[in-house]
């Protein structure tokens, strides 16, 4: 079964880590702080080995979450790290001080990277049967968007269902006693849960655009712009590294997460991303987000979008 002991291994707590390329780097061209979620970033820098030779220092933060990530983006405990879409503009829409420097997007759409599970022994078949019903998810995540978008995608309205917003951990945990009854999630927890049996109601196909974006803080683009560039110009190229060299990929993975080799190469399959330029029509599509959670009195969406991204 999907135990505690897996999902507080997957989630794990924020922590820091000095990282050098397997070249390695020196501190004489600075430090950048990357904050990493579980499996994310970290893992794929450091499999595919394209910041052998860098010319500064990565000291690494892990986080369970995009929230708590951004969080710390925003209050300069962090220089760079990797979101989906909502949680971004979410965070954007509500002053946080940072900008999108870098579009990632998923390969093809995102219909097994994310999904809206119930138990194996549940009675709900769709969405509709969750009516009164609770799904947890994390606040202002992919999660909670989904949730938001399969909503309006049937024509009910944000109230038809009840959402309790609990980190990762706590989610499956209340799944798994009865307290809630589904569960909004993404990669790698839906990897791990739907090995263990769990179905999938909702998925993100036609639903979500599957961008993901590097986030920096202002300070961090005015003050470490060459490192920021550097950095996601070598995660770009880890980025097709990882399509060609699934099993490699699945090998770290699987060493920096805890999961199992097979549950880490679905994991490296299910959220295969590529690295876009910031297109108009890229752009256009993260006016939805917004659109989304505004319609339901989430956010108050006064910052225009066209500002929260900088090419570098």
């Amino acid at each position: 079964m999907l135990t505690r002991r897996s999902m507080l291994v997957l989630s794990g707590t924020s922590l820091a880590l000095a990282a050098c390329g397997k070249g390695g780097s020196t501190n004489k061209g600075g430090v950048l702080r990357v904050g990493s979620q579980r499996g994310g970033t970290k893992a794929l820098l450091n499999a595919s080995g394209t910041l052998d030779g860098i010319g500064y220092s990565v000291e690494w933060s892990e986080f369970p979450a995009a929230q708590p990530l951004l969080e710390a983006i925003g209050s300069g405990a962090v220089d760079l790290g990797l979101a989906g879409d909502a949680p971004f503009l979410f965070a954007y829409q509500a002053g946080s001080p940072i900008k999108a420097v870098q579009a990632q997007t998923a390969i093809g759409r995102p219909s097994r990277a994310l999904g809206i599970v119930v138990p194996a022994s549940s009675p709900v078949q769709s969405l509709t049967d969750l009516k009164g019903k609770r799904i947890a998810t994390t606040r202002g995540s992919i999660g909670h968007y989904l949730i938001l978008r399969a909503l309006a995608a049937e024509k009910l309205p944000p109230d038809y269902v009840r959402i309790t917003y609990l980190s990762p951990s706590d989610a499956k945990a209340a799944l798994q006693s009865g307290a809630v009854d589904a569960w909004s999630v993404w990669v790698p927890y839906i990897t791990l849960a739907l090995s263990e049996g769990y179905r999938v109601l909702v998925d993100g196909k036609s639903l979500l655009a599957g961008a993901g974006f590097d986030v920096a803080s202002d300070a961090a683009i005015a003050g470490k712009r060459e490192l920021l560039k550097d950095f996601v110009a070598r995660e770009a190229a880890a980025l097709e590294w990882a399509k060609a060299h699934v099993d490699d990929y699945a090998k770290v993975l699987s060493r920096e997460t805890g999961l199992p080799f097979g549950i880490a190469r679905e994991m490296s399959i299910r959220n295969a991303r590529v690295a876009v330029p910031f297109t108009p029509s890229l752009i256009a599509e993260q006016q939805t987000v917004v659109d989304t959670f505004r319609a339901a009195g989430e956010i108050k969406a006064t910052r225009s979008i066209k500002d929260a991204f900088l090419t570098l």
